[in-house]
């Protein structure tokens, strides 16, 4: 799945919940195209025409195109007769028959990379309450994308040095962006993201043989951070853990791997093809 099809996803999901939260009938929305200043309307909810798909809406048009400008949420009372908004994509919206509506963007490290829509299709205001639903829905939306580009990031970085090249500073980044992928792994919600980062991590390994000693996910999570050289503190921050439940994890992989030491249960790992 490609970075665009990841966040139109990540939209399309969000519209649902946005008309649950809102109370809004109506959502729609798309992704800001890439090297163009444009959002691509994509995903509709709750609407009963074709009108607004596909729609290319320039930064600065409209009410998208002025959330898209501003970086922030902007709303209309009635669309059609507002004096806030230029009004180029005026026969499209008539044609869905809306009127009051709210666009929201979407925010990524102080880069829109998308726009949430609401909308009535009677006149009436839009209080703080509705505006704020839709705000949190964003941010929803913001931190799927955040996650999305961290492990793509680190899907990128992780690339096994050659047969025989286990030591040295290159090799000691694929083990950290092996632990990295395994910890943002519970965080994604979409089970073909997931899938790819867990097999990204298995190419990472050697092989394993057929029978050899397995852990649990949460017992590889910890020893794949002790293998990158995080203290039990560390681990507990970069898992969302207390400190107690990482000892925990810790003793029991030390123990199904019979070590005795944090070193001799990594060392058990890789010869386990647990670990890279």
């Amino acid at each position: 799945m490609t970075a665009d099809a990841a966040g139109t996803v990540e939209i399309g999901g969000a519209l649902a919940r946005l008309r649950r939260a809102t109370g809004l009938p109506v959502a729609f929305g798309g992704l800001v195209e890439s090297g163009l200043s444009r959002i691509r309307i994509s995903e509709l909810s709750g609407t009963t025409t074709t009108a607004l798909r596909s729609l290319a809406v320039t930064s600065g048009n409209g009410l998208g195109g002025k959330a898209v400008a501003l970086a922030r949420p902007c709303a209309v009372t009635d669309y059609s007769s507002s004096r806030q908004i230029s009004h180029e994509y005026d026969i499209p919206v008539a044609a869905e028959g809306i009127r009051s509506v709210v666009a929201v963007p979407v925010v990524v490290r102080r880069r829109v990379r998308g726009v949430l829509y609401g909308a009535l299709r009677s006149a009436r205001p839009l209080g703080d309450r509705t505006l704020g639903a839709a705000m949190a829905v964003a941010r929803d939306v913001e931190q799927a994308l955040v996650v999305r580009d961290e492990a793509r990031g680190l899907l990128a970085a992780a690339r096994p040095e050659p047969a025989g090249g286990g030591r040295g500073a290159g090799w000691e980044q694929v083990r950290e962006a092996h632990a990295a992928l395994r910890a943002l792994a519970p965080r994604i919600a979409d089970p073909e993201l997931r899938a790819e980062l867990l097999a990204a991590c298995g190419l990472l390994t050697a092989p394993r043989p057929a029978g050899g000693t397995t852990l649990a996910p949460r017992e590889l999570d910890v020893l794949s951070w002790v293998a990158a050289g995080a203290t039990n503190a560390a681990v507990a921050e970069r898992l969302g853990l207390g400190p107690e439940t990482v000892k925990g994890y810790l003793r029991s992989a030390m123990r199904k791997l019979g070590a005795h030491t944090r070193g001799e249960a990594v060392t058990a790992a890789r010869r386990a093809g647990l670990l890279p």
